[in-house]
């Protein structure tokens, strides 16, 4: 059985996927067999009569081996608002995502399992993402943007990661903002605020290269 990790993110864009897949991409250098999973997506698009999402499509496409897309993403919403307004009709069932995550964690080293939003953000009239990090039971790597504002959004997210009783393996640095001041001061004064390592710091970047991103991650996981 191979190892796994939840991606959180301090909002929503916070760089979630762009740190799940340059984490697929770091895994899959060291010749690892990785799956990257984003169980529930809201804001899709219909292609060939089925909706997808443009991140998990992103997941699919790093992964291992060939996955079908309602592996990847079993909770595909139309509207790109909260999912637990989205997925009305629809409710996530965490149970059937634990189980869909057992499985790719028994073909593969890696599993990586993207979350929706923030940590406290709502997936149903029950469960916020922080009830489906938990049920999986692993241990959570935090995207932290950073932008302004990001300290405060970073230490909030990271102190209720601790409240819940989850691991927190560490954080990424996203650098969303081209023209933000005192960029590596701010990241210095989170590296002293949380204690979890720095896992990288992902530069700005107009297009992704996940490859190159990916050599921007020091992983002491």
């Amino acid at each position: 059985m191979g190892m796994g990790y939840f991606i959180t993110g301090t909002d929503t864009g916070a760089g979630k996927t762009w740190t799940t897949v340059a984490l697929m991409r770091y895994f899959k250098a060291q010749g690892r067999i990785v799956v990257g999973t984003k169980p529930v997506a809201a804001g899709c698009i219909e292609i060939n009569g089925t909706l997808k999402n443009e991140d998990a499509l992103l997941l699919q496409k790093n992964a291992s081996f060939p996955l079908s897309y309602e592996s990847v993403n079993p909770y595909a919403y139309l509207e790109p608002v909260s999912p637990h307004l989205a997925g009305l009709g629809n409710p996530v069932d965490l149970d059937r995502i634990a189980g869909m995550c057992s499985r790719f964690k028994d073909s593969s080293d890696v599993l990586l399992v993207e979350g929706a939003g923030g940590w406290l953000a709502p997936i149903s009239d029950r469960f916020d993402i922080e009830d489906l990090a938990r049920r999986l039971d692993l241990p959570v790597i935090m995207a932290v943007a950073i932008k302004l504002g990001c300290i405060n959004h970073a230490k909030l997210t990271y102190r209720a990661i601790q409240a819940s009783g989850a691991v927190c393996a560490g954080w990424v640095a996203v650098c969303s903002d081209a023209g933000m001041l005192r960029r590596e001061d701010t990241i210095q004064t989170l590296k002293v605020a949380i204690e979890s390592p720095l896992l990288g710091v992902l530069p700005y970047q107009d297009h992704a290269d996940f490859d190159q991103l990916a050599r921007h991650l020091t992983l002491t996981l």
